[in-house]
């Protein structure tokens, strides 16, 4: 398979438009029209990563962490940015990243985090507001089902854990058509009356081209009347952050131990212990303490994430517990899920998880 068709693959699963607006997600460096001969999974890019891959053979990255935030003027090769670029164009390596889009997806790095500390019941934090459409058509009866079938498999309709999701209601539309018109029904120069459907569906803004598009090739008039309508919903499966729940009650000290554990953490910063239980817990991967107040909101127990400022300790220490595990150390098994997502769709694929640590943080 082509390198695009991975790439294509992975932005099924995070669409770019999920993105924050500072963030750099997506192609770095290199084509996509080559076949793919490998790919390798890591957290960051650095030099020791783009090596392995040249060894491996494989002339894909992907990472979690875009090697480019800001605009270059020039590539000399004065920083390891810059020289990983060099490098990975010499030896035709493309690199492509997936971050905060693959944090704000559904099932994304938060739900990974989850599922390793064994949580239920887990849903969306901070969930997107202002980021879907109500689409509102009108389709003579007999070609309904084809209009809406066409608008839900560009991806109208979701809701949930629910697709296929539109409201319909008869009724009568009238119009007369002109000289020159080309109607579907009805007579030139004469008012023509039609029974019709009025359907209402809702999807994510950023898919409003390609569902106009699979509107006007389904729909059977020459001029299709259709809506679109901002919603300030919030989009409950989409956003920042998790809260989840545990199947039994920890000790805040046993609950600790076992998060140091599993996430290999050197040194695990943490508010006071007060003899609480542990059951409820918010996290978010990486720098997550604008949340914080959120995780108090929603009643958490423990708040778990991979940055924390030191005034952060002081706020709230008498309502959660507050958990500081490393950044890297929080999203290190990102590199678990990009694996599922590739392995489900192209299980042909060398695909390999970086053996390096490239965490620059160091623990004495």
């Amino acid at each position: 398979m082509k390198i695009k068709e991975i790439i294509n693959a992975l932005e099924r699963f995070a669409p770019l438009p999920l993105q924050d607006g500072f963030d750099n997600a997506g192609l770095q460096v290199g084509l996509t029209e080559a076949e793919a001969t490998g790919a390798l999974l890591c957290l960051d890019v650095t030099e020791a990563v783009v090596d392995e891959a040249v060894m491996l053979g494989y002339n894909l990255i992907i990472s979690h962490h875009p090697l480019i935030f800001k605009g270059y003027k020039s590539i000399t090769g004065r920083d390891y940015i810059e020289r990983c670029i060099l490098k990975a164009i010499k030896n035709d390596i493309t690199i492509y990243s997936a971050h905060t889009n693959l944090d704000n997806a559904p099932r994304g790095v938060n739900y990974k985090i989850a599922e390793k500390l064994g949580l239920s019941h887990v849903r969306i934090l901070e969930p997107k507001e202002e980021c879907l459409l109500k689409l509102v058509t009108f389709v003579p009866d007999a070609q309904a089902g084809k209009v809406r079938q066409a608008l839900f498999e560009v991806g109208c309709g979701s809701i949930g854990n629910y697709d296929s999701c539109s409201y319909n209601l008869s009724g009568e539309g009238t119009f007369r058509a002109q000289k020159g018109a080309n109607p579907f029904c009805g007579e030139i120069g004469k008012l023509h009356k039609e029974s019709e459907i009025r359907i209402e569906t809702i999807l994510p803004s950023f898919k409003k081209a390609v569902a106009i598009k699979a509107l006007l090739a389904a729909h059977p008039y020459e001029e299709p009347v259709f809506d679109l309508y901002p919603l300030t919903n919030a989009w409950a499966q989409i956003g920042s952050g998790i809260v989840g729940e545990l199947e039994e009650p920890e000790t805040e000290l046993d609950f600790l131990r076992r998060v140091k554990k599993t996430f290999e953490v050197g040194c695990l910063r943490h508010t006071r212990l007060s003899g609480r239980l542990i059951q409820k817990v918010a996290l978010c991967g990486g720098a997550g303490a604008f949340l914080l107040p959120k995780a108090v909101k929603a009643n958490a127990d423990v708040f778990i994430t991979g940055e924390m400022k030191y005034h952060d300790y002081f706020n709230y220490e008498n309502e959660i517990l507050i958990a500081d595990i490393g950044h890297y150390e929080s999203e290190q098994y990102t590199k678990e899920l990009f694996y599922s997502i590739i392995q489900e769709r192209f299980p042909e694929l060398e695909v390999q998880m970086t053996r390096i640590n490239t965490n620059p943080i160091k623990y004495l």
